[in-house]
């Protein structure tokens, strides 16, 4: 199994960064040996990865940066690398690998200082891999200046660091950046390639794993928990029904309050599994002593772990409430779908009669304007609007129609 077979219907995708994965190995070889570089390599010391939410736009980057360290002996013999078995692609893979830094924020943006010791990092040269790879999922979620630090190190690289961006869209990252990036645009997948791979690589059922990727459209990462989590099925079931009970004024204002109370719990119970671990392990490195008192002078290492702890919940509500809101939005598409006599596949065939009945109940322009609602109470939220306001507005247009 090469670190390609987890690229799901990005076969165009695999093949580019395949293709440069030989191109570098090539590369490093030739300045081993003393030997002229290829004139027409494919390999570049930054990419960019971008493509819609679960297209795998994280996995492609860390299938290339195990690639780039496949140490497999198959490769003297003109094997590609990235075989998937090696101590190389392995450690790549599972986060362990002393010259593959992956970073991801559970916050709500990344900051100067963060970016500042990931630009230091990528000054090194490899400990033991081949090349020094930074990967750095949310790129989209840069600030201005961590942005303008970033910029520095991607114009002028180290000999042998590669730094693999991640990001929805082009315009999610500053103009300067991407214009030194090599571009690879990964799409959504089908609907029957997500369920192959949850049957094939989870072990899930093919009926449930079939359910899971039609409701969520392609998205991998969101098909797996639905499909894993019963919990993730009993909020998503509720968020269905949520168009039923928008008919009269206090039924918006209180369907708008469960959708922030479900979100907050979210929150709440991640954080349960997370918070107390970090702190815990923060108040043992700084030599609590026994009975939970604090050395002196580390009162201030400790409001920062709560200060970061408290973004991580604000973050992970946010990400839970837009979660609700992509589900409302393919139920009102379905609506859609089925007002115009599409072909389009139903995403929530499980709730088929609901769908027929809010069909007939409206019109197409009616529903189009539901969507919009939908829609601007994203926009909202991303602009720092309260989520309970956003929320009621939406829920209150979404009975006007």
């Amino acid at each position: 199994m090469s670190v390609w077979d987890d690229l799901v219907g990005q076969e165009r995708v695999g093949e580019q960064l395949a293709a440069a994965a030989r191109d570098a190995d090539a590369q490093v070889t030739a300045v081993a040996a003393d030997t002229p570089l290829p004139d027409s390599s494919k390999m570049t010391h930054a990419w960019l990865f971008t493509g819609p939410p679960g297209s795998g736009r994280s996995t492609a980057a860390r299938a290339f940066a195990a690639a780039l360290q496949c140490t497999s002996p198959d490769r003297a013999l003109g094997g590609a690398p990235g075989c998937g078995f090696c101590d190389g692609c392995h450690t790549s893979l599972i986060g362990t690998h002393a010259d593959v830094e992956v970073v991801r924020t559970d916050l709500l943006s990344i900051g100067v200082k963060e970016t500042r010791e990931l630009v230091r990092r990528a000054q090194l040269s490899p400990a033991v891999g081949r090349w020094q790879v930074i990967v750095l999922e949310d790129a989209d979620r840069l600030t201005e200046g961590a942005g303008n630090v970033l910029l520095k190190a991607v114009e002028e690289p180290a000999p042998r660091t590669v730094w693999l961006l991640c990001a929805p869209s082009l315009e999610d990252v500053l103009p300067t950046i991407r214009s030194r990036c090599r571009h690879l645009t990964l799409r959504t997948p089908s609907v029957d390639a997500v369920a192959d791979v949850l049957v094939r690589r989870d072990g899930i059922e093919p009926d449930v794993a079939a359910v899971a990727a039609r409701a969520t459209q392609g998205h991998i990462g969101r098909a797996r928990r639905l499909a894993t989590d019963p919990r993730a099925r009993e909020r998503r079931a509720a968020v269905l029904k949520l168009p039923l009970r928008v008919q009269e004024i206090g039924g918006c204002l209180k369907a708008a309050q469960e959708l922030i109370d479900t979100a907050a719990e979210d929150a709440k119970q991640m954080a349960e599994e997370v918070d107390v671990k970090e702190t815990e392990e923060l108040k043992a490195a700084l030599g609590a002593a026994q009975g939970g008192r604090m050395p002196r002078g580390t009162a201030g290492v400790m409001k920062e772990l709560e200060d970061k702890q408290k973004r991580r919940r604000t973050r992970t509500q946010r990400d839970s409430l837009d979660l609700a809101l992509i589900d409302l939005t393919a139920l009102y598409r379905d609506v859609l779908a089925l007002q115009l006599g599409s072909r389009v596949a139903i995403a929530n065939a499980e709730v088929q009669d609901m769908l027929e009945r809010m069909a007939l109940g409206a019109s197409p322009e009616s529903t189009l304007r539901r969507i919009e609602a939908i829609g601007a109470c994203r926009t909202a939220l991303d602009r720092n609007v309260a989520p309970l306001l956003a929320v009621e507005a939406m829920t209150v247009a979404l009975r006007a129609g």
